[in-house]
């Protein structure tokens, strides 16, 4: 199974080059190499096939775990309805 991490990349790489519909050969070829990727990584023939398998693939990997916010040490006094007092770190 390929890496997620690599494979949501090259996805997201895939659709940021589609998006802004190649207009000159640089950016023609960096679209095929992404699509050429995508393909040997899924096992496919066709760009299709690639996406499809990759839809498969990455629910199957997990959900990430969220990263939590930097710490800069502050905190802040946040006050709810009920006159609770909750302190955020930021």
């Amino acid at each position: 199974m390929p890496d997620p991490k690599a494979l949501r990349s090259l996805l997201a790489r895939y659709a940021d080059l589609r998006i802004a519909a190649p207009k000159n050969e640089k950016s023609r070829r960096a679209l095929d190499d992404v699509t050429y990727t995508l393909c040997v990584m899924t096992a496919t023939t066709t760009i299709e096939d690639a996406l499809e398998a990759a839809d498969a693939l990455l629910p199957s990997a997990g959900t990430a775990t969220p990263l939590p916010p930097p710490s800069t040490g502050a905190t802040t006094s946040v006050g709810h309805s009920d006159d609770d007092d909750v302190t955020l770190v930021a």
